[in-house]
């Protein structure tokens, strides 16, 4: 399945930036234009992904990974079966906002927001075409490392089982934080039965004070 960016998504955007919905005078609105106009020059969109069998508590099948924590194994309750993703921008918008902060920090904060919800929307398109191509049976909502009590330190096991390095050209630092930093790595579990959606975003996170992702001005994705 081929990554796509189809959009980047304003209101994520201003969400990112901490916009509580004051008025956006012209000035900001056309620096925020320019912001989305270098992320699109600047990204290659590119994703992987694998399936694997499933049953709580266990490694998943073929595999010596075992995915940690109870909110995790609650999330795919019902499910049979795990997709392990990854997507990322390439390392453009990461170069490009290591220029920008030279000159500018708040053209730099812009190309960030932008480059968070771009990486959303390449994962976005990437779980409804997995989706189609599952149906008719179900997936669920995405459930990324660092999430509840889902350990970031599982990220290594994701760079393993989807060889993130060679396919991606992404890697993982000391912190379990991965480069480029525009990179979101996930779970969904695939059931014969639709699985209820969960509330999105950090307010929602039993870890959001605690979490590593948010201490960094990132997200997990979920």
């Amino acid at each position: 399945m081929e990554a796509r960016l189809t959009r980047i998504d304003r209101g994520e955007m201003l969400r990112y930036l901490m916009w509580h919905g004051e008025v956006i005078p012209e000035e900001i609105s056309d620096r925020l234009r320019q912001g989305e106009e270098r992320l699109l020059q600047t990204a290659a969109p590119r994703a992987v992904w694998r399936v694997f069998d499933y049953k709580p508590g266990e490694p998943l099948g073929g595999t010596s990974f075992c995915p940690e924590g109870e909110d995790l194994r609650a999330f795919l309750d019902g499910c049979d079966q795990v997709i392990l993703l990854a997507a990322t921008l390439g390392t453009g918008p990461d170069s490009l906002q290591r220029q920008l902060r030279l000159r500018d920090m708040s053209e730099a904060l812009i190309l960030d927001a932008a480059g968070s919800a771009a990486v959303e929307n390449v994962c976005d398109n990437l779980c409804a075409d997995l989706a189609a191509a599952f149906a008719p049976r179900f997936l669920t909502d995405r459930f990324s490392p660092g999430y509840g009590d889902f350990p970031l330190s599982q990220q290594i096991w994701f760079f393993r089982l989807l060889d993130m390095n060679r396919r991606l050209g992404v890697c993982l630092n000391e912190s379990g934080l991965m480069i480029p930093q525009k990179t979101v790595t996930a779970v969904l579990g695939v059931a014969d039965t639709p699985r209820a959606k969960r509330p999105a975003g950090c307010g929602s996170c039993a870890l959001a004070e605690k979490c590593a992702l948010r201490k960094e001005g990132k997200r997990c994705g979920t």
